[in-house]
């Protein structure tokens, strides 16, 4: 019986001996990860007394992917699955979201969704657009939000914001016309913040 099994197997390995090896012959690319990092320019002083709530950010169609979103000179999309953020990108946003407005010195505090706090406002926000445009040099973050007054459970609808914020990016480069990832990511996180601070500007009026 062994016999038998081992006179199969023979025309099976001389067939893979003869092919080589059945792994693709393909080097390894290493994935590279970036945070989705905000930093506040300077420290504001002072603290407002009401409490924000932020909800779960959700993501627009599209921008669900990891990878980093990029838009050719020729108006095609390119989503890059060899250089990702670290997490999904509304998950980063909606961090530092709720870091931005701790910093901000409008709020006794910055709460997530399902925290004990009774908040006094709540913030409703979609990501919208996180891309780097080769074509207009420019890197887009966006974010379309509702601020909401909660008294006692009763619900107002304060404002509906839509921002956009920008960062420049370089001429492309090489045959084609992109550029590394390091530099993509790193104007999309300035575009994330400026998109950040307009978004405060809009909210400051009404929570003071």
């Amino acid at each position: 019986m062994k016999r038998r099994a081992l006179l199969l197997a023979f025309p099976l390995t001389a067939t893979l001996a003869a092919c080589g090896s059945v792994l693709p012959d393909r080097p390894y690319v290493e994935v590279k990860r970036f945070p989705l990092t905000v930093t506040r320019p300077q420290g504001t002083s002072g603290r407002g007394r009401r409490v924000l709530e932020v909800r779960l950010m959700r993501a627009a169609p599209g921008m669900e992917a990891r990878g980093l979103r990029s838009l050719r000179p020729d108006g095609t999309e390119n989503v890059d699955y060899y250089a990702e953020w670290i997490a999904p990108p509304a998950e980063l946003a909606e961090e530092g979201l709720r870091r931005w407005l701790s910093g901000s010195g409008l709020f006794s505090g910055v709460v997530s969704q399902g925290s004990r706090a009774r908040p006094d406002f709540v913030l409703e926000c979609e990501l919208t657009e996180l891309v780097a445009d080769l074509g207009r040099r420019e890197a887009r973050a966006g974010i379309s939000g509702v601020l909401l007054r909660n008294r006692d459970g009763d619900v107002q609808v304060l404002r509906q914001m839509s921002v956009t914020g920008t960062a420049p990016l370089p001429a492309p480069e090489g045959k084609d016309a992109t550029l590394p990832p390091e530099v993509l990511a790193a104007a999309m996180n300035q575009a994330f913040i400026a998109a950040l601070s307009k978004l405060e500007q809009n909210i400051a009026p009404l929570v003071r």
